[in-house]
């Protein structure tokens, strides 16, 4: 071979970077989306560090129209506009390559499929081996002895290497090129290639399989049978277009030669520069090592350190480190030391803290220091061998007139709590601070610490090692550097406050964080040490009865199904259900040819099969006993015997709280069997019983109060059923007339408008025509013109400014609600019209548990609050308490976040379980 050729699919790599982190896109501080820029840069180095290519290019797309639109001027009709964020990216990307010195191919009237095609196919002649890198399938007809593609495999697993034997494989035929058959029969949805109607990938490759090519399966349709030889026979025309419209142009009018492509030297420079700008510092650390100098993102705040920083030292637009900064970190390793630290911080109305210990779990994570600041460049890092030692430092983490802060502060104080210390007073959190002022951003302390200060902190992998079997703990690494670690995360986090502190005075987030999430942090602290107790003897039952259920309803599947099959598979499932029970003529399919078998289409079909309702009972069951029944008993800690979840506090847009490890907050209530699992989370013992707390329909009252409607105002003044209430206007018949269907119908209505529920969207989940549908929110609309207003209102609202806000000052940023893709656009929408009603439902319940925990120290209750479940709050109440804990929880409750007229209601109950209580 003379060399290694590498052929980068531009575009279809860009795509899938940019959509890979869509939930969660990489964001600079200056507000520039990198989610492509970095997916890409990624899977450049890989190529060039790990395959060493002697040669390689990167083919992009033409703007101008193709030969393929010329013949079809449908081709790739449908397709969106490119994401504003994604186009943005691009001339980052071509930097990229620059300064890689990837030379970029472009060649007006043709697509970079054909660039490619053509290249691999010049490679192949003069002996070169060539890799498309790609993830698109049409580049299956171009693989040869020496041409493979280089696809990037399922969710970023690495990269699979396709040669003939794959080719051959995975397309069911005898030689490559008949791949383009089977395409062109198929045809495309993504790329409007028509194809055959009614023929998807199974079918075309098994008519390849047996006509060897199109053109002959043309020439013979009086060897097939009914429907499928019509439809193949009236459209002719439509297979020999399609598969001219797949087949790869490999002769491309190209100036360039492989010779041209050889790889050359990056530019180090250049390279820097980019990585400076877009904020790729861990990047730039992997390739230039520890001493890369990263730049500042826009809208970075200086940090002052003028009087640390020696003349000439620091290069502006850099990132300092320790060694840039003068500092004095003092360790503190004696008993006389401590105690004259703690004397010290004792006379101070504030200090940062921070625990270092031996694991991140906070239930059995030994101590191993605190460190301590409480001016910027001054930190100590206190040794805590015993418990004598900690209690030396007790007194001041616990006197409430001294205020804390930290970073990640939830973590600390839990920590505290399993060691008996109950750490009290007013408390700042940079964490929670950054997460209301960019929720959409990164808020680890590295990352605030670049883009805020200018600063790159010691990394932790430089005291205990990379991830991985030889990575090991703090307890191992020397003192000394543990010591500097410590003291400068509490010298940057204070440095943090006083960057954060004016961005929260900005509109009201500062209220928001002040009087909720940092009075709300310690609530949570307490709720998770506290845990609730599992009876997991009845769990182990009921996952016993549930085996039972399993295997007899399998059994009865394969009854039905008269033969056995891996009811877990979605593609044997389909086959079962559409090839052979033929349960529909029209099943619907996946973009990739397979059978949906997803929970909506089996509910759609249940009604009319046996077998289908057997297969959602049967998953259901499944799951109850997988994600629930069996996996709660290995949650319980063994030391309590309760279940200890964790609160996300601002893991959600809405403000929001999020359970985990495990997540309480989706266990199933409707079903009967859901309820069991209920059942088993019991009170602490024989003289406590369990008090649910549980706002009544909160979001429709939020609603009303949001969008003053008066009709709506006034169902819920005068107490009445507000879903039969709003069925009888829009239904135009007395609230008697109300029948139970018109009820259901009104309450998707409302709750379906309240998320942006669009009129299609109704037409499915009701049943009915979208013209229909559309009938009924048009009358819905009229009866209820607040509404209607409310919507209108707030999209122009977060037109204008990029953003909405709850009542209560929280905002949430909607970067594309401008979009010039409808499906994007359309998709914020729903956001900026859910999140007002959702975060202030969110804020309500925050402040409500806020204002519960006062109530309880206030009147020194044995009773504890133990979980918040969407809008309801569990307590585990002494016997004796019952009564006056309701009394404080609902008044608490009702009155945390007044809605002007509209009553708030709460509904309690008690009982000896969850189940019971709720």
């Amino acid at each position: 071979m003379k060399g290694k050729l590498y052929l980068l699919d531009g575009m279809a790599l860009v795509y899938r970077a940019h959509f890979a982190l869509i939930r969660n896109p990489i964001m600079t501080t200056g507000g520039i989306n990198t989610s492509a820029i970095l997916g890409f840069t990624n899977t450049l180095l890989h190529i060039l560090e790990n395959e060493k290519p002697t040669h390689i290019a990167l083919a992009w797309d033409t703007e101008e129209p193709t030969a393929r639109h010329e013949t079809f001027e449908d081709y790739k009709a449908q397709r969106e506009d490119m994401p504003e964020d994604l186009e943005g990216a691009l001339p980052y990307v071509d930097r990229v390559l620059k300064a890689f010195g990837v030379p970029a191919i472009q060649a007006p009237g043709y697509e970079a499929d054909d660039i490619i095609g053509t290249l691999a196919k010049r490679a192949d002649a003069e002996g070169y081996q060539t890799y498309m890198v790609t993830p698109d399938k049409d580049f299956a007809q171009l693989v040869s002895e020496n041409t493979f593609i280089y696809k990037p495999a399922y969710r970023g697993g690495g990269f699979d290497v396709l040669g003939i034997p794959e080719i051959l494989e995975k397309w069911e035929v005898e030689r490559v090129e008949q791949v383009i058959d089977v395409l062109g029969l198929m045809g495309d949805s993504v790329d409007n290639v028509p194809g055959i109607p009614g023929v998807g990938e199974k079918t075309a490759k098994k008519l390849i399989g047996q006509f060897e090519t199109m053109e002959n399966l043309l020439a013979n349709t009086d060897q097939l049978k009914g429907k499928q030889k019509e439809r193949i026979e009236n459209h002719t025309e439509e297979g020999l277009l399609s598969k001219q419209l797949v087949t790869i142009d490999c002769d491309v009018p190209l100036r360039t030669s492989i010779g041209n492509l050889v790889r050359v030297d990056r530019d180090d420079v250049a390279l820097k520069s980019l990585f400076v700008e877009l904020e790729f510092n861990a990047l730039g650390r992997k390739l230039f090592g520890d001493g890369f100098k990263a730049g500042r993102g826009q809208g970075m705040l200086d940090l002052d350190m003028e009087e640390s920083q020696e003349p000439g030292e620091d290069k502006p637009g850099s990132l300092q480190t320790l060694a840039d900064v003068k500092h004095d970190y003092t360790l503190v390793n004696t008993i006389a030391e401590r105690k004259r630290l703690a004397k010290r911080l004792a006379t101070l109305p504030s200090f940062c803290f921070d625990i270092e210990t031996t694991a991140l779990d906070t239930r059995t994570a030994e101590i191993l220091g605190i460190s301590f600041a409480s001016e910027a460049g001054q930190a100590w890092y206190a040794t805590v061998p015993d418990e004598a030692s900690l209690e030396i430092f007790r007194p001041i983490l616990e006197n409430p007139r001294i205020e804390k802060t930290g970073h990640n502060l939830k973590y600390d104080l839990k920590v505290l709590l399993w060691h008996g210390v109950e750490a009290r007073g007013t408390f700042f959190d940079t964490m929670l601070a950054h997460a209301l002022i960019e929720p959409d951003q990164r808020h680890g302390m590295d990352h605030l610490a670049e883009a805020y200060l200018g600063y790159s902190p010691i990394p932790i992998t430089h005291l205990i090692g990379e991830k991985g079997e030889a990575q090991t703990s703090l307890n191992e690494a020397p003192l000394d550097q543990v010591a500097e670690y410590a003291a400068e995360d509490v010298d940057i986090t204070l440095r943090l406050r006083k960057a954060l502190e004016p961005k929260l005075a900005e509109g009201r987030i500062g209220e928001v964080f002040r009087d909720m999430e940092a009075r709300l942090m310690p609530v949570l602290a307490g709720m998770e040490y506290e845990g609730i107790r599992l009876d997991t003897e009845a769990l182990g039952e009921f996952s016993r009865s549930l085996t039972t259920q399993i295997d007899r309803l399998r059994t009865d599947i394969y009854g039905q199904a008269d033969e056995d099959f891996n009811l877990n598979s979605p593609k044997q499932l389909g086959e079962i259900l559409f090839d052979k029970l033929h349960l529909v003529d029209k099943p619907k399919k996946t973009k990739t040819g397979q059978y949906q078998t997803n929970e909506q289409v089996l509910i759609g079909l249940a009604p009319h099969h046996d077998i289908v309702r057997m297969i959602l009972d049967y998953r259901q069951a499944s799951k109850l006993k997988n994600t629930y029944v069996d996996a709660l008993p290995e949650c319980v800690l063994p030391a309590t015997g309760r279940v200890h979840t964790t609160y996300g506090q601002l893991a959600t847009a809405t403000g929001r709280l999020v359970s985990s490890n495990p997540n309480l907050q989706n266990i199933p209530i409707r079903s009967e069997q859901g309820q069991e699992i209920r059942k088993a989370f019991i009170a602490r013992d024989d003289d406590h019983v369990l008090l649910s707390a549980d706002y009544s329909q909160i979001e429709l009252r939020i609603m009303a109060a949001i969008c003053g409607d008066k009709a709506m105002s006034e169902a819920f003044a005068n107490r009445m059923d507000i879903h039969s209430a709003m069925a009888a206007r829009v239904h135009n018949v007395k609230l008697e007339e109300v029948s139970a269907d018109m009820r259901r119908q009104a309450k998707m209505v409302n709750y379906g408008l309240m998320y942006g529920m669009s009129v299609f969207g109704l037409s499915q989940r009701l049943g009915i025509p979208r013209r229909e549908a559309g009938e009924i929110v048009d009358t819905y609309f009229t009866q209820f013109p607040g509404i209607k207003k409310y919507i209108d209102q707030t999209i122009a609202f977060a037109r204008e400014h990029g953003y909405v806000e709850t009542m209560a000052g929280r905002r949430r940023y909607l970067r594309d609600i401008n979009s010039r893709n409808g499906t994007t656009r359309a998709a914020v929408e729903r956001n900026a019209i859910n999140t007002p009603i959702q975060g202030v439902g969110a804020d309500m319940i925050k402040l409500a548990m806020v204002k519960i925990n006062n109530a309880f120290q206030e009147h020194g209750f044995k009773s504890r609050m133990i979980l918040q479940v969407h809008d309801e709050l569990v307590f585990d109440v002494v016997r004796e308490e019952v009564e006056e804990v309701g009394e404080v929880a609902k008044t608490c409750m009702e009155t945390a976040f007044p809605l002007g007229d509209i009553p708030i209601e709460v509904e309690m109950g008690t009982g000896p379980h969850w189940l019971k209580a709720h």
